[in-house]
């Protein structure tokens, strides 16, 4: 989806279905805290399991750890809401991090059945906006601040990806960035206190 008013600026907003399938790995494995930003855990949760067992061979958690931040970090610093992603049931992807591997081998069913589910509830989420009149609230913030400054805004790309988080909150990566909870957009107060000073900064 893309918000867009002036030719100088545009918001795209949408979900990823590499970072949906990284963020069920992640819980899956209790990985928590992991990752830069680290965002909160997905909602619904996931069912957890120990992977001290189907990674030891590979290096172990700390490896598993290190593996999927480094997969996290090619997600956030991709231009692509699908870039980066992987394939199953093999995960060639992963060659040059086998622990990550064995965790997405042994996984992928449960994580692509998750994944999907989630992709067709953000689709419907996203139609319910369009049907209730609130898919321009990113717009409607730079237009605020258009007024207040009384300038055109200066030339800039957002990219928002929403993911079902369970905490109401966003994380902005610089330069045009932010990762978001897709509850977020349906809580104006607190879309405000995150999405604001972000506006403020690219217009």
């Amino acid at each position: 989806m893309r918000e867009t008013a002036d030719p100088s600026w545009q918001i795209n907003v949408d979900t990823s279905p590499a970072m949906l399938l990284a963020l069920y790995l992640r819980d899956s494995a209790g990985l928590d805290g992991c990752g830069t930003p680290a965002i909160s855990r997905a909602a619904p949760a996931v069912h957890r399991s120990d992977p001290r067992q189907l990674v030891h061979a590979a290096g172990g958690v700390t490896a598993l750890r290190i593996e999927w931040e480094t997969w996290w970090h090619q997600l956030v610093s991709n231009h692509s809401y699908g870039a980066a992603s992987a394939s199953p049931p093999d995960f060639p992807e992963f060659d040059s991090l086998p622990a990550l591997q064995l965790l997405a081998h042994a996984h992928y069913g449960a994580a692509m059945t998750w994944s999907g589910e989630r992709r067709a509830e953000y689709v419907q989420l996203r139609q319910e906006r369009v049907t209730a009149g609130r898919q321009q609230l990113f717009g409607g913030l730079v237009e605020e601040r258009v007024l207040e400054l009384g300038r055109d805004a200066r030339g800039f790309t957002l990219k928002v990806v929403e993911l079902p988080l369970s905490e109401n909150r966003a994380w902005y990566v610089e330069p045009n960035k932010l990762i978001m909870s897709q509850g977020l957009h349906d809580d104006e107060p607190a879309f405000r206190s995150y999405i604001q000073p972000v506006v403020e900064l690219l217009v």
